[in-house]
Formats: C-alpha cells, sequence, structure tokens
C-alpha cells in the first residue's frame, strides 16, 4: 500500500502546497480522498496516474471539491468506460451530482454518488473496506478509514511435517482452513499448523475537524492517521473558533488513538514559511508526527512486516 499527498495545503494555496487530496494505492487499485482544485495536475506531476475507481470527499468546501470537475472532464477525455463512484457525507449527494454536471456536460462513462453515513460502511471490496465517521467541522463532514481485512495466520511446515502432512496441496488445503485426512487416517485440523490471524492495514483521513472522540476511535492502532493540523499553538482559539486542529492536538490525538505515524496536512498559508514549527509543536506530543510536502510518497507496510 502506498499513500502519495497529492495536496497538502489549506484552504488558500501556495506555490509548494496545493489543496487537500491525498491518493491511496492498493494491489492496483487507486482510491482518491478529497479532491481540491489542481488535483489533475497534481496527478500528472507526479505520476500517480488516472486510473481512480472511487473519491471519497469528506466536506463540499471548495479547497476539498473544486477539483472534482476537472477531473471527471479529463477522465471523458481519456475514453474512460468504467464507473466512477463517488462517496460523500449525508444530504450531499444532490450538490455533488450537480457539481460534476457544471458545464452543463455530463460524463460519458457512469458517475454513481453515494452519500456516506458515518459509522457504516462506504465501499466493501475484496479484501478491505472503507468505513466513514463523523467529524466536526463546519459543515456536514465525515472522515474515512480504510481497513484491511485480517489475513492468513503464518503456516508452520515444520509442524505439518513432524504431523506427517506430505509437501503439496495438504499444505494449502490446512492454510485455507480445511480439515484434511492422511493416507492412515490421521485427522489434522488447521490450528495444529496454522498461527492466528495476522491483522490487516489501517490508515485515517480525517479532511478538516476539530479533534474528535470518534476520530480517536477510527485512528485506534492506526499504521497512519492523516489529520488536518491548520495552525500551530499560536492560535489555538482560532483553531476551535473555525472547527479545524493545531499541529499540537492532532499529535495528542495520536497519541491518545495509539497510531504509529501522525502526518500534519492541511497547512494554513499562514505558515507558508515556517510549516516546519508545526511538525515540531506536534513531536513534543507524538515522536512519529511528520509534515509531508507535495508528491511525497509513503508505504505502509504490514503490522508484523
Amino acid at each position: 500500500m502506498q499513500v502519495t499527498f497529492l495536496g497538502t495545503g489549506g484552504a488558500v494555496p501556495t506555490t509548494r502546497r496545493n489543496t487537500s487530496a491525498l491518493m491511496v494505492r492498493r494491489e492496483g487499485e487507486r482510491l482518491l480522498f478529497d479532491c481540491g482544485e489542481g488535483t489533475q495536475r497534481q496527478m500528472m506531476r507526479f505520476g500517480t496516474g488516472f486510473s481512480v475507481s472511487h473519491v471519497f470527499l469528506t466536506h463540499l468546501h471548495g479547497d476539498h471539491v473544486l477539483g472534482l470537475p476537472g477531473l471527471c472532464q479529463t477522465l471523458d477525455f481519456n475514453d474512460r468506460e468504467e464507473p466512477l463512484a463517488i462517496h460523500t457525507p449525508p444530504g450531499t449527494k444532490a450538490t455533488v451530482e450537480n457539481l460534476v454536471g457544471v458545464t452543463g456536460a455530463r460524463p460519458g462513462y457512469p458517475v454513481r454518488v453515494h452519500e456516506a453515513r458515518p459509522g457504516g460502511v462506504a465501499l466493501r471490496a475484496d479484501e478491505y473496506e472503507v468505513r466513514a465517521f463523523e467529524t466536526d467541522h463546519r459543515t456536514q463532514s465525515v472522515g474515512y478509514t480504510l481497513i484491511e481485512d485480517d489475513r492468513k495466520g503464518r503456516f508452520n511446515r515444520q509442524k505439518a511435517e513432524e504431523l506427517g502432512v506430505p509437501a503439496g496441496p495438504l499444505f494449502s488445503k490446512l492454510h485455507e482452513g480445511n480439515t484434511v485426512e492422511l493416507d492412515d487416517g490421521t485427522v489434522i485440523e488447521p490450528d495444529q499448523v496454522v498461527g492466528p490471524p495476522r491483522p490487516g492495514r489501517r490508515v485515517v483521513y480525517t479532511g478538516d475537524t476539530r479533534p474528535t472522540a470518534a476520530t480517536t476511535e477510527a485512528a485506534a492502532d492506526a499504521d497512519l492517521l492523516v489529520h488536518e493540523a491548520t495552525f500551530g499553538e499560536n492560535r489555538t482559539e482560532r483553531a476551535g473558533k473555525t472547527a479545524h486542529s493545531t499541529a499540537k492536538q492532532a499529535a495528542e490525538l495520536a497519541n491518545g488513538a495509539g497510531a504509529k505515524r501522525l502526518a500534519l496536512t492541511h497547512v494554513s498559508s499562514r505558515y507558508a514559511g515556517e510549516s516546519d514549527r508545526l511538525a515540531a509543536e506536534a513531536r513534543e506530543v507524538f515522536d512519529d508526527a511528520f509534515l509531508p510536502d507535495d508528491g511525497d510518497e509513503l508505504e505502509i507496510p504490514y503490522p508484523d512486516g
């Protein structure tokens, strides 16, 4: 699994930071979280490709959605035929449908808009799902958690051979969870040679929000938490009034959730020349906090390597 930070800036883009967008590539599938103005150019610039299957919008403020009409048009110009699914907060489906067709022309491929309800499954796919969780911003908003299914436990070949299981198809049957019978009538159960299930990976993307208990719950033991950090501690009051978070607040939440890494995004343009201080403030609380630049890529390893 690979994450590409396409846009790490706040509502006003800068020469270094574009508006919000995050690409997650998993087993050849591309999932786009938010689509601020200029996202399609960022996708070209950083080589993520355009074969996006799902777009997840956290809310409909312009810096998170104004790139959607252009992206949909470009996909049409590229003769796309596959459906595009767009997931959006409750009560916003009609607005997103209008946004996609804002020029008066509809794409030549199917565009399906689904409302993602907090606590529900926005997408169930092969070996993973994306869940929506409640966030606290100034409009209808949600965050998203990508959760992989547990993987099969490790197969103990040495133990299997000690029990008399011959190498070959019976190994696979046991690893798949099936009981096998040997030629001498001995019955071998899977749990005799297969370890406990191993957890998959978990990536959490908040969009814009104050720190919330729902985010803490969603980020429990996350391999990566991507949390907005619009302000530094010098503007904590401003963060509260505008329903945003400071870098330190994001770090405190990551620490409480037991997340493994914290990426700070949605950095206000007022910190254009001093964004490193936000990372420093976060690391006072959470060691594994970092502030990515646009175009940075991050591999998400399995928890057990």
